[in-house]
């Protein structure tokens, strides 16, 4: 059976995450992929591994997607207030891309070069931009897990409806931003061996 003519692997990826942002990463199937294309989920097979090999594609996909958000965002800033503008970047991405943003927190496979070098793109971001701290290396690491768990605990739960108070999330957002820096100006030198 020869491929459908203008279906490929990068139009199923479109497309599923485009079901990703409308219903949750849940409902991507592949019979849902192909209701959504009009085609028959045999089909599908013709341009990508199944459903492991979809869900691969598709974080690679928000991987990409994602860095090109928070560097956009960081370019010709550095310091706090490039932190401040990769943060909200960040969670804003996770605001319009809901679905796809989950795609993105798995963990890089090792055996798959794109998504491990997706994934590695937006660490040497952050640490480029951590940079102007001096934390030394070890501790760089540890402000980049710090960073990375405030803007995704506070996307998770502004997504879930967490924040039910009447106040301002995009304040609360800056807020915490200018916290965790004011954190990690403390950790310049600081010895956290135990």
């Amino acid at each position: 059976m020869s491929p459908r003519a203008g279906l490929d692997a990068q139009t199923l990826v479109i497309a599923a995450a485009e079901l990703a942002d409308e219903q949750g990463m849940e409902e991507v199937t592949l019979a849902a992929l192909a209701v959504k294309l009009g085609v028959r989920s045999p089909s599908l097979y013709n341009h990508i591994n199944g459903l492991q090999g979809l869900r691969t594609l598709l974080a690679v996909h928000g991987l990409e997607h994602l860095y090109t958000a928070m560097s956009h965002a960081a370019e010709g800033l550095h310091g706090d207030e490039a932190v401040q503008a990769m943060g909200q970047a960040y969670v804003d991405f996770a605001r319009k891309r809901p679905g796809l943003y989950e795609t993105t927190l798995r963990a890089p496979e090792q055996e798959h070069t794109a998504l491990e070098k997706a994934g590695e793109r937006i660490l040497k971001l952050i640490i480029e931009v951590l940079g102007s701290y001096n934390l030394g290396e070890e501790a760089e690491l540890h402000a980049v897990r710090g960073l990375r768990s405030i803007l995704h605990g506070f996307a998770s739960l502004e997504h879930k409806g967490g924040f039910g108070m009447p106040l301002d999330t995009n304040i609360s957002l800056t807020r915490l931003i200018q916290t965790y820096i004011a954190g990690i100006e403390k950790m310049k030198g600081a010895d956290y061996t135990g």
